[in-house]
């Protein structure tokens, strides 16, 4: 059987953004490997409007090295997008809003967490009829961002197709087991869950 490449997935990060939004992601892609050979099934990299060799520093002051940049970052299969307070300086930095509009299109799938879903409203890739969500206390200022767009508050993560939103911080978590259940199938993401002792993945969502 040929080898099948792994999947690249690329996660934005900024100045101020929430720890767990990206780290729990990244941990769930990261861990995911197929359960004979412990091949991985996802390549994970993180990505910044920085010079290279210039860190990010998180909410609660984690310093992070993106792999890459916005101009030398590769072909990216999944986007995902966090939130934190930095979300709000993003949405008004209009470099990083393009970037993640035209890596948009070639992803097969586009996913945030928290209020990384600002930033996918920003971008135009939340349209009217669309369902999501985002963190609980943010919910009213998504709606005035995303005019026509159902929100759907309550709901852990929201799947329209290719556009995927979660709501805050711990809710990455779910979201990330939720896609590798519907690339992989849920055996994987089952798999998935137990190696990293998760005991919440629940394979649904609401479109």
């Amino acid at each position: 059987m040929a080898k099948v490449a792994p999947r690249k997935v690329g996660i934005l990060v900024f100045d101020d953004v929430e720890i767990l939004d990206f780290s729990g992601p990244y941990e769930v892609f990261g861990a995911t490997r197929h359960p004979n050979t412990l091949a991985p099934l996802f390549d994970v990299v993180t990505v910044a409007d920085k010079p290279t060799g210039q860190p990010v520093t998180t909410r609660n002051g984690m310093r992070v090295l993106p792999t890459h940049g916005l101009d030398d970052c590769p072909h990216l299969d999944l986007l995902l997008v966090p939130g934190g307070l930095g979300a709000r300086t993003i949405v008004g930095n209009a470099r990083v809003v393009d970037w993640v509009r035209h890596r948009a299109v070639e992803a097969e799938l586009v996913i945030s967490v928290c209020t990384g879903s600002f930033i996918l409203a920003k971008a135009g890739l939340l349209k009217p009829g669309m369902g999501a969500t985002t963190y609980h206390l943010r919910i009213e200022e998504l709606a005035a961002l995303a005019p026509g767009v159902r929100m759907c508050k309550g709901e852990r993560f929201v799947d329209n197709g290719k556009v995927i939103t979660s709501a805050g911080i711990a809710s990455g978590i779910d979201v990330a087991l939720y896609v590798v259940g519907r690339l992989c199938g849920d055996a994987q993401a089952h798999w998935t869950a137990r190696v990293m002792e998760y005991e919440h993945y629940v394979p649904k969502a609401r479109l």
